[in-house]
């Protein structure tokens, strides 16, 4: 798929792989890849190569990416104890302050601020997974 018909916040990701020198390209499919579920049925992966990329709050305020495999649910008490405070799921206008995109369409990089991130090491057993490009689809 041609960058020019990729939605704005596509085009935007794709621009940044493109300036990481990584060759992969962005795709929008016409069917919801918002939840791991759907996207995995979307895209004919397993939910498990799903990438959900999940913005919390720190309790200092900080915005704090975690991305996860999809079948995973992120266990907040152990984040609390690898990084030293409490975090809470982040609310739709700070997710979009802080990385640019929609809650359901966050990609795991190009935000428009560094995001501390923690990685889910379940994701390196994949040697394809699929995560969001800054849209629901």
């Amino acid at each position: 798929m041609s960058e020019n018909k990729l939605s704005k916040n596509a085009q935007l990701v794709q621009a940044a792989l493109t300036e990481y020198g990584l060759d992969l390209e962005v795709v929008e499919l016409p069917d919801s890849t918002r939840t791991s579920p759907e996207a995995a049925a979307a895209i004919g992966c397993t939910v498990d190569q799903i990438v959900k990329s999940l913005i919390f709050r720190t309790k200092s305020g900080n915005p704090l990416l975690i991305t996860a495999s999809g079948s995973n649910r992120v266990n907040e008490k152990r984040i609390r104890e690898i990084i030293g405070e409490k975090i809470a799921r982040a609310d739709a206008d700070f997710v979009r302050e802080v990385t640019g995109y929609p809650i359901g369409g966050v990609p795991p990089f190009a935000h428009n601020q560094h995001i501390e991130t923690i990685i889910d090491e379940d994701l390196l057993k994949y040697t394809e997974i699929w995560a969001a490009a800054g849209t629901p689809n």
